[in-house]
Order: structure tokens, then C-alpha cells, then sequence
């Protein structure tokens, strides 16, 4: 055998190893640059900058262009047939723009005036270049996240994990000199950097009038990564653009989304993003429709503001640009309309991404219908009972119920209260939308302090309830108060099975909402008796009422926030972390599990009364 069939015959066997060592040390400086160029961006726009700043910022620039074009050319040229199976279609529009950007390193500007010239000028701008650059240093970043879930790393933890280093990144971003009038303390920015990734929305400052244009981009920018979720994000990101699909990455991803199945595990995350864009933008158009001209905004200025409420509505953050919240005189008169948005967008955002998928699957089954009928004239009579899940039954109920109640007693109780004065169309609008922004939103139309007593205890059980597994409300979660409150009817009833709607409930779903209401009490417990403690001169309702908002991820307060010591905000940011990670997941990534046993004790009976 020749030399050269020698040196193709075991050309693998000799390079391919060096060729991986080499990608992967590439992989790993592509990294590095994605990091370097957004903490570049971030501060060219955080800070005032010198000219020779600005220069050595361009250098930057170039040299990550540069880190970018040499892996994306290596990984084509050194490994082509992995490189194509794992590059997706966007993959290689992505590379494709890339490579755009050396047209004006090898081509002069033409001289000519024409559309070759605006291209030209187009591809050599700084605009194209620093936001292709920053896309693809996102994807980098989420590839190598995803990639970390291949290590087998604990899920919960990751999960933990990813929603701590944004808010410390948050953190440090809304410290910087542009995103604020006179300045922050590091305890108030990691306080409502929490509150804005954990979509709480108390506030330990005046937010209107402590924070610019920039820093309300950033407060936004987390409330959206918070509401869908880091590694929701990340992994649709990774997975989609970057072709990371390794078998146990897809399992930890489809447990995180509650997906079916591995099959539907990336039509699951299409959906979550879909219809977080489609109602958020619906939400936006119709603000938009209600106070357009109304609130001596600029175009630009009024879309901004049904943008942002639009996002903080659907994630149930409770962030608001006015003074005063959604209190402001300027929506307070004559925008029923808009408060009505606010509450659609809070419910919507509050019932889950399940129950908006199951709901999507029973309209197109109906439409289905009705178009077969209108080709055939003939009415297809074939009846589907299972086109509600359990899951969707039981969080519409429970959701339609809590709204009603909540409605009618807080009208009852506030109609010659805090809703004195109003006509009876905005009392029942405000009765409407305080019994919905518990569940749990946080805005606030009227001051909370006003309210009785009776209104109060209302107020803080609909917020200890909240919203729907898997989406972006906080509580306990309507799911397992329903459980918690049918197991309970079962023992009253003597039997030994818990049904509903011709299901049997399974021992797990019990044990888990047994589990997280009575884990939901204790940290409850614990933290309002340390707050007696750090806080002497607050009234334990108070206390009692900032914690339940806090763990429950709603920003409601009875304006204790701002009168808090650091301490106490520390501890107050704590429990939104622990909300919205979820008391479960927290202790699932703390606590070592135990292996499961092919023994079983004896039974031993407590008890009981």
C-alpha cells in the first residue's frame, strides 16, 4: 500500500483528534470574545466615553469580528460534514451575513452614487456590524449553556443558577451612569434587578423618576428574560440556531417546558415564543388604540409605553413608567379600556403556556370543522370529549372562580371605600382589576393602604393562590390549591381515591401540592418573624401582606418597601428569588435525592384528631 492511501486510510485516526482539540480551543476563545463584546456594548452605553476610549472599543470590536469569522471559516473547512448537520437553515443565513462584512475590507467604496453604494455603506456600517456581532454572541453563549446541561449538571440547580447570574448582571447594568437620574445604591439595584428577573415588581425606590430611558430598557429587558424564563431562552436559542441536540439536553429541556415528548419538545418552545410575541403585540396595539392621543405623548413615545406595560402585563411583573402606577391621573380618567387590556394580559400570562397551547389545539380542531363543512355541507358529527385536558379544566375553573369572588367581594367590601366617588362602570372595572392583579401582576390603580381590612385578607389570599403552573405568575399556583382542596374533600368524604371530571388524581400531584403549600407557609413563617425582628416600627398585617407579595412574585405593598432597612431588602429579594425559582425545584437542587428501594417497610398507622 502507498504512502498516500496509507495517509488517507487512517487520516482520521492521526488529524482528527488534533482537529478537535483545535475547534474546541477556538470554541473556547469565541467565548471569551462573546463575553468581551458585551461588556464592550454595555459600557459605550452605560458610561460617557472618551475618544480614545471609543477608539480602543473599535479595536475590540475588530478583534471579535475577527474570533467570529476564523471559527465559523475553521469549523467549515476542518470538520464540513459536522458542521452541516449541525447548522440549522438560520445558522447559515447567520453565516452567510458574516461573511457579508469582509465585502468592504476587499472591495473599495465605489465612487458611483446608486444602490451598490447605500450596500456598500450598509455592510460597512457600525449599526450591522455590532448587532450581527452581538447575535452571534448570543447564540455562542446559549450553545455553551446548553452544552453545560450535557454534563450532567442538576437541572434545578441550573435553573437556579442562570436566574442569579442575570440578576446579578442586571444588577451591575442598572448601576451604570446612563441608566439612572442622580445615581443607585447596589442594595436598591440588585433589589429591583430581582424584582424585575423574578417578575415581582416591589419597588424600594421611585422607579418613574430614578430611572432614564436606558434603564427602563434594561428593567424591561429582564422582565421579559425572567417571564419566559432563562433556559427557556437559552435552550430554544442553542437548539434551534445551533443544532445542540444531544439526547440528554433535550430531556432536561422538555422536563423544564413540560413538553409531551421529545418529538414536540421544539414545536413546545416555538409556542411558548410565539405566543408570547403574538399576545404581547396584541396587547401593545390595543394600549395603543386606548390612550393614543390622550396622554400628551410623541408617537414614538406613546408606543414605547403600550410596549412596556404590554410586556409587564403578560409577564405579571407589575413595572410601571408612571408615577405612582397605573394610579396616575393620566390613565386614572376615562381609561377603562386600557385597565381591561392590563387585566387580559395579566390573566393570560397567569394560566400558563400549557393551557395556551391545549386552548390553540381545541380552535384549530373547530375551525377544522367548520371548514370541512363548508367544502361538504355536511356537519361532522364524530364528538372529541378529551379536548380539554384535566390540567386545562382545572386552572380555567379555579381561574374563572377566583376572579369572580374576588371581583364581587372586593366591590362589596371597597364600593363606598377606596372606590367612593367613581361612577359604578369604574368601580366595577376596579373591583375587576384588583381582584386580578393579584394573581400576580402587582400593578396598583388605587392606594392599597386605603383599602379595609377584609379587602386586605382578600388581596393576600389571591396572592398566596397566584396563577397556573408553568407560566409567568407566582403562588402556589391554582393547580395545587385545586389539588390540596380536592384530596381534601376526598378525606371528608371518607374515600380513598381523588377524583375529578372521570380522573383519578396520581399519589405524585397530591404529594407535590401537599408539599408546596405546606413548604409555602413555613418560609412564610420564617421570614415575616425575622422582619419582626430587623423591622419593630411595621405592623405584622404589613409585614405579613410584603412577604406574601415577595414569594408570590405579585409587587403589591402596603408602601412598607421604601421604608425598609437593607437588610430587610435583602432578605425581601430572597424570597422573590425563591418564588419564582419555586420552592420544589429549590429544594430539589439543595437536598441529595434518595435513591428509590426495592424494600418497603411496614405500615404504622398515626393519630390523626
Amino acid at each position: 500500500m502507498k504512502i498516500y492511501h496509507k495517509f488517507f486510510l487512517y487520516q482520521n485516526k492521526w488529524i482528527h483528534p488534533y482537529i478537535r482539540i483545535i475547534l474546541g480551543g477556538v470554541t473556547y476563545i469565541a467565548y471569551l470574545a462573546s463575553i468581551l463584546l458585551i461588556v464592550g456594548v454595555v459600557y459605550e452605553h452605560g458610561f460617557t466615553i472618551s475618544e480614545h476610549e471609543a477608539s480602543q472599543l473599535e479595536t475590540l470590536y475588530r478583534f471579535v469580528w475577527g474570533i467570529f469569522l476564523t471559527e465559523v471559516t475553521l469549523h467549515i473547512l476542518l470538520e464540513y460534514q459536522d458542521t452541516k448537520r449541525k447548522f440549522s437553515r438560520l445558522t447559515w443565513i447567520l453565516t452567510l451575513l458574516l461573511y457579508l462584512t469582509l465585502i468592504p475590507v476587499i472591495f473599495h467604496r465605489p465612487e458611483e452614487e446608486g444602490a451598490i453604494l447605500h450596500f456598500w455603506e450598509f455592510l460597512d456600517g457600525k449599526l450591522y456590524h455590532i448587532v450581527l456581532l452581538l447575535i452571534f454572541s448570543f447564540f455562542n453563549l446559549s450553545n455553551g449553556l446548553v452544552r453545560m446541561l450535557g454534563r450532567r449538571t442538576n437541572p434545578s440547580l441550573m435553573l437556579a443558577g442562570s436566574f442569579f447570574i442575570i440578576i446579578l448582571i442586571g444588577t451591575g447594568l442598572l448601576m451604570l451612569p446612563r441608566c439612572t437620574m442622580n445615581g443607585i445604591s447596589w442594595v436598591d439595584s440588585l433589589f429591583i434587578s430581582t424584582s424585575a428577573v423574578c417578575v415581582t415588581g416591589l419597588t424600594s425606590v421611585d422607579v418613574a423618576s430614578t430611572f432614564t430611558t436606558s434603564g427602563f430598557v434594561v428593567i424591561i429587558l429582564l422582565i421579559q428574560i425572567g417571564g419566559l424564563g432563562v433556559m427557556t431562552l437559552t435552550s430554544f436559542f442553542a437548539m434551534f440556531f445551533m443544532g445542540n441536540t444531544s439526547f440528554y439536553n433535550q430531556l432536561v429541556v422538555r422536563d423544564m417546558v413540560s413538553s409531551n415528548s421529545l418529538n414536540s419538545l421544539l414545536s413546545t418552545l416555538l409556542y411558548i415564543l410565539g405566543f408570547t410575541l403574538a399576545i404581547e403585540g396584541a396587547g401593545m396595539l390595543a394600549i395603543w388604540g386606548d390612550i393614543h392621543g390622550t396622554m400628551g405623548m410623541t408617537f414614538e413615545e406613546e408606543v414605547a409605553f403600550s410596549a412596556f406595560h404590554a410586556i409587564s402585563a403578560f409577564c405579571n411583573a407589575g413595572f410601571s413608567t408612571l408615577p405612582g402606577n397605573l394610579g396616575n391621573p393620566l390613565v386614572m380618567t376615562g381609561h377603562n379600556p386600557f385597565l381591561i387590556y392590563i387585566s387580559l394580559l395579566i390573566i393570560l400570562g397567569g394560566i400558563g403556556f400549557p393551557i395556551l397551547v391545549n386552548l390553540k389545539d381545541i380552535v384549530l380542531h373547530h375551525l377544522r370543522r367548520i371548514w370541512k363543512f363548508l367544502h361538504t355541507w355536511e356537519w361532522d358529527r364524530h364528538r372529541f370529549y378529551h379536548l380539554y385536558n384535566l390540567n386545562t379544566r382545572i386552572v380555567l375553573i379555579m381561574t374563572f372562580l377566583l376572579l369572580v369572588l374576588g371581583t364581587v367581594l372586593i366591590a362589596f367590601f371597597e364600593w363606598n371605600g377606596a372606590f367612593a366617588g367613581m361612577s359604578v362602570a369604574d368601580k366595577w372595572t376596579q373591583a375587576f382589576f384588583n381582584a386580578t392583579c393579584p394573581r400576580t401582576a402587582g400593578f396598583t390603580s388605587v392606594d392599597l393602604t386605603s383599602l379595609g381590612v377584609q379587602s386586605v385578607l382578600i388581596y393576600i389570599f389571591l396572592m398566596w393562590v397566584g396563577g397556573a403552573a408553568q407560566s409567568t405568575a407566582g403562588g402556589v399556583k391554582v393547580n395545587a390549591f385545586a389539588v390540596v382542596v380536592l384530596n381534601l374533600v376526598a378525606v371528608l368524604r371518607g374515600t380513598e381515591k381523588v377524583e375529578v371530571f372521570g380522573r383519578e388524581l396520581s399519589y405524585d400531584s397530591i404529594r407535590r401540592s401537599n408539599a408546596t403549600v405546606v413548604m409555602s407557609i413555613g418560609v412564610l413563617f420564617v421570614f415575616v418573624f425575622t422582619l419582626t425582628i430587623w423591622e419593630p416600627q411595621a405592623s405584622v398585617m404589613a409585614l405579613l401582606f410584603e412577604c406574601v407579595s415577595a414569594l408570590s412574585t405579585v409587587g403589591s405593598s402596603l408602601n412598607l418597601t421604601p421604608t425598609l432597612g437593607d437588610n430587610s431588602k435583602l432578605l425581601v429579594a430572597l424570597l422573590m428569588f425563591i418564588g419564582r425559582v419555586g420552592l420544589i425545584t429549590l429544594m430539589l437542587g439543595i437536598i441529595k435525592q434518595k435513591k428509590h428501594t426495592k424494600y418497603q417497610y411496614p405500615s404504622g398507622q398515626i393519630i390523626i384528631n
